[in-house]
């Protein structure tokens, strides 16, 4: 069965001391829209999000959306923001889908086996694409894609047109865009003052990253 993601209609303004106040209520400030409707401002549990987007199939899952006092519908998550310290969800956008109709959605790409390459020719395996954008039906999405890279040999690849597929599923990326690639290990550095310049740059002490919060605004996406 699908999971049933329990949501109640968010009122008063949409502002961030609004959505602070759902939070520390527990909830998680969110938007449905979509589906020819108008879009509602809701509240809904950030362990049931969470346990989506772990999930297997992560934020392609479809599941059901109770909104108090509305029809129930089939949606999926299609953007969410964590706050960067605490690694918290602050906000999520559900989009109403139907499932007679073909979206397109980015799933992830799984690299199965050790290329030949590694093994006996001390490559090493450089995965370019994690994710490739497909169109399909919604009961059509794939959790991920397998790909095996065992016959792999050095400077060998593989590209969007060599990924299995059927009659379902369509690849929007280029098709001789590089999956993955096996590639030698290059350690030597030019003896050349460019190349003594960017060996001194890698040496030097590394800016410091700044960190801050960052929130959603919370108007509801139109339609």
């Amino acid at each position: 069965m699908p999971e049933v993601v329990l949501a109640k209609p968010r009122e008063g303004k949409f502002n961030k001391n609004a959505a602070r106040r759902v939070r520390v209520a527990g909830k998680i400030p969110a938007v449905l829209y979509g589906g020819g409707q108008d879009a509602v401002a809701i509240e809904v549990d950030p362990k049931q999000i969470s346990r989506i987007l772990f999930s297997e199939s992560g934020h392609n899952t479809i599941f059901d959306v109770e909104v108090t006092g509305q029809t129930t519908a089939k949606a999926m998550i299609v953007d969410w923001q964590r706050e960067p310290i605490k690694d918290q969800l602050i906000h999520i956008d559900l989009k109403r889908i139907a499932l007679d109709k073909r979206l397109t959605v980015s799933v992830r790409v799984k690299m199965v086996g050790v290329p030949v390459g590694v093994k006996t020719a001390g490559g090493i395996l450089d995965q370019v694409l994690r994710e490739v954008e497909i169109e399909c039906l919604p009961a059509d999405i794939p959790s991920h894609i397998d790909v095996d890279v065992s016959g792999l040999g050095l400077n060998d690849s593989i590209r969007v047109s060599d990924l299995p597929h059927g009659d379902k599923i369509k690849f929007l990326n280029a098709e001789d865009a590089t999956v993955a690639h096996v590639v030698s290990i290059r350690e030597e550095v030019a003896a050349t003052p460019e190349g003594e310049v960017a060996a001194a740059a890698t040496t030097a002490e590394p800016e410091v990253a700044k960190k801050g919060k960052t929130e959603a605004a919370e108007t509801p996406a139109k339609k």
